[in-house]
Protein backbone atom coordinates (compact mmCIF):
# COMPACT_ATOMS: atom_id res chain seq x y z
CA UNK A 1 0.00 0.00 0.00
CA UNK A 2 2.75 2.47 0.99
CA UNK A 3 6.45 2.80 0.43
CA UNK A 4 7.74 4.83 3.32
CA UNK A 5 11.40 5.69 3.19
CA UNK A 6 13.14 5.72 6.55
CA UNK A 7 16.57 7.24 6.74
CA UNK A 8 19.27 6.56 9.26
CA UNK A 9 18.90 8.04 12.75
CA UNK A 10 20.76 11.18 13.77
CA UNK A 11 23.84 10.74 15.97
CA UNK A 12 22.00 11.35 19.26
CA UNK A 13 19.20 9.00 18.24
CA UNK A 14 21.70 6.31 17.34
CA UNK A 15 23.42 6.73 20.70
CA UNK A 16 20.08 6.30 22.46
CA UNK A 17 19.30 3.18 20.40
CA UNK A 18 22.70 1.70 21.12
CA UNK A 19 22.49 2.42 24.85
CA UNK A 20 19.03 0.86 25.07
CA UNK A 21 19.67 -2.22 22.94
CA UNK A 22 23.36 -3.14 23.40
CA UNK A 23 22.71 -5.66 26.17
CA UNK A 24 23.45 -9.36 26.34
CA UNK A 25 21.42 -10.32 29.38
CA UNK A 26 18.17 -8.41 29.49
CA UNK A 27 15.61 -8.49 26.72
CA UNK A 28 13.41 -5.44 26.25
CA UNK A 29 9.92 -5.80 27.69
CA UNK A 30 7.28 -5.51 25.03
CA UNK A 31 3.64 -5.13 25.98
CA UNK A 32 0.74 -4.89 23.54
CA UNK A 33 -0.90 -1.49 23.33
CA UNK A 34 -3.91 -2.62 21.35
CA UNK A 35 -5.44 -5.96 20.47
CA UNK A 36 -6.52 -7.40 17.14
CA UNK A 37 -10.19 -6.70 17.87
CA UNK A 38 -9.51 -2.99 18.34
CA UNK A 39 -7.45 -2.83 15.14
CA UNK A 40 -10.24 -4.47 13.15
CA UNK A 41 -12.82 -2.13 14.71
CA UNK A 42 -10.71 0.91 13.82
CA UNK A 43 -10.30 -0.38 10.26
CA UNK A 44 -14.06 -0.79 9.95
CA UNK A 45 -14.56 2.82 11.04
CA UNK A 46 -12.61 4.02 8.00
CA UNK A 47 -15.57 2.96 5.84
CA UNK A 48 -17.75 5.53 7.61
CA UNK A 49 -15.50 8.55 7.09
CA UNK A 50 -16.92 11.13 4.71
CA UNK A 51 -15.02 11.70 1.48
CA UNK A 52 -16.43 14.52 -0.61
CA UNK A 53 -16.76 13.93 -4.36
CA UNK A 54 -14.25 16.73 -4.99
CA UNK A 55 -11.68 14.98 -2.79
CA UNK A 56 -12.36 11.68 -4.58
CA UNK A 57 -11.87 13.50 -7.89
CA UNK A 58 -8.62 14.95 -6.59
CA UNK A 59 -7.32 11.46 -5.77
CA UNK A 60 -8.18 10.23 -9.25
CA UNK A 61 -6.69 13.33 -10.91
CA UNK A 62 -3.39 12.84 -9.07
CA UNK A 63 -3.20 9.24 -10.25
CA UNK A 64 -4.27 10.05 -13.81
CA UNK A 65 -1.67 12.81 -13.99
CA UNK A 66 1.03 10.18 -13.49
CA UNK A 67 -0.32 8.31 -16.53
CA UNK A 68 -1.07 11.24 -18.83
CA UNK A 69 1.03 14.17 -17.57
CA UNK A 70 0.40 16.36 -20.65
CA UNK A 71 -3.35 16.32 -19.98
CA UNK A 72 -2.65 17.91 -16.60
CA UNK A 73 -0.30 20.63 -17.80
CA UNK A 74 2.85 18.57 -17.28
CA UNK A 75 4.03 18.24 -20.87
CA UNK A 76 7.66 18.25 -19.76
CA UNK A 77 7.10 14.96 -17.92
CA UNK A 78 5.78 13.15 -21.00
CA UNK A 79 9.08 11.53 -21.95
CA UNK A 80 10.04 10.83 -18.36
CA UNK A 81 7.22 8.52 -17.24
CA UNK A 82 7.27 4.98 -18.61
CA UNK A 83 4.32 3.77 -16.53
CA UNK A 84 2.00 5.78 -14.34
CA UNK A 85 0.18 4.60 -11.26
CA UNK A 86 -2.53 1.96 -11.65
CA UNK A 87 -6.11 2.07 -10.32
CA UNK A 88 -4.80 0.38 -7.17
CA UNK A 89 -3.06 3.68 -6.44
CA UNK A 90 -6.41 5.48 -6.34
CA UNK A 91 -7.80 2.84 -3.99
CA UNK A 92 -4.81 2.94 -1.65
CA UNK A 93 -4.51 6.73 -1.69
CA UNK A 94 -8.18 6.97 -0.72
CA UNK A 95 -7.71 4.45 2.10
CA UNK A 96 -4.50 6.08 3.32
CA UNK A 97 -6.15 9.51 3.36
CA UNK A 98 -9.06 8.05 5.36
CA UNK A 99 -6.62 6.55 7.87
CA UNK A 100 -4.79 9.89 8.12
CA UNK A 101 -8.05 11.70 8.85
CA UNK A 102 -9.05 9.04 11.39
CA UNK A 103 -5.72 9.33 13.20
CA UNK A 104 -6.21 13.10 13.23
CA UNK A 105 -9.56 12.58 14.97
CA UNK A 106 -11.78 13.63 12.06
CA UNK A 107 -14.76 11.92 10.45
CA UNK A 108 -14.03 13.49 7.06
CA UNK A 109 -11.14 13.52 4.60
CA UNK A 110 -9.52 16.72 3.35
CA UNK A 111 -7.24 17.31 0.36
CA UNK A 112 -4.44 17.77 2.91
CA UNK A 113 -4.95 14.17 4.05
CA UNK A 114 -4.53 13.07 0.43
CA UNK A 115 -1.45 15.24 -0.06
CA UNK A 116 0.11 14.00 3.19
CA UNK A 117 0.18 10.39 1.91
CA UNK A 118 0.43 10.88 -1.86
CA UNK A 119 4.19 10.49 -2.08
CA UNK A 120 4.22 7.35 0.07
CA UNK A 121 1.44 5.77 -2.01
CA UNK A 122 2.69 6.83 -5.44
CA UNK A 123 6.51 6.74 -5.29
CA UNK A 124 6.76 3.03 -6.04
CA UNK A 125 3.88 3.04 -8.53
CA UNK A 126 5.47 5.43 -11.04
CA UNK A 127 8.14 3.97 -13.31
CA UNK A 128 10.46 6.43 -14.98
CA UNK A 129 11.98 6.05 -18.45
CA UNK A 130 15.66 5.49 -19.20
CA UNK A 131 15.78 9.14 -20.25
CA UNK A 132 14.56 10.16 -16.79
CA UNK A 133 17.16 7.94 -15.16
CA UNK A 134 19.88 9.48 -17.34
CA UNK A 135 18.72 12.93 -16.21
CA UNK A 136 18.55 11.83 -12.55
CA UNK A 137 14.79 12.34 -12.41
CA UNK A 138 13.27 10.13 -9.73
CA UNK A 139 9.70 8.93 -9.24
CA UNK A 140 9.60 11.14 -6.15
CA UNK A 141 10.35 14.19 -8.30
CA UNK A 142 7.62 13.19 -10.76
CA UNK A 143 5.08 12.82 -7.96
CA UNK A 144 6.24 16.13 -6.49
CA UNK A 145 5.58 17.90 -9.78
CA UNK A 146 2.16 16.25 -10.01
CA UNK A 147 1.33 17.48 -6.49
CA UNK A 148 2.51 20.99 -7.41
CA UNK A 149 0.44 21.11 -10.58
CA UNK A 150 -2.85 19.27 -10.11
CA UNK A 151 -5.44 21.68 -8.77
CA UNK A 152 -6.42 21.15 -5.13
CA UNK A 153 -10.19 21.35 -4.55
Amino acid sequence: MLKVTVGYPAREEELAIMRRMARTTEAPVVAPVVGPEEILAARALLNHLYVDERVEGYVVDLVLATRAPAEYGLRDLGGLVAYGASPRASIHLNLAARAHAFLDGRAYVTPEDVRALALDVLRHRVTVTYEAEAEDVSPEQIVGRVLETVEVP
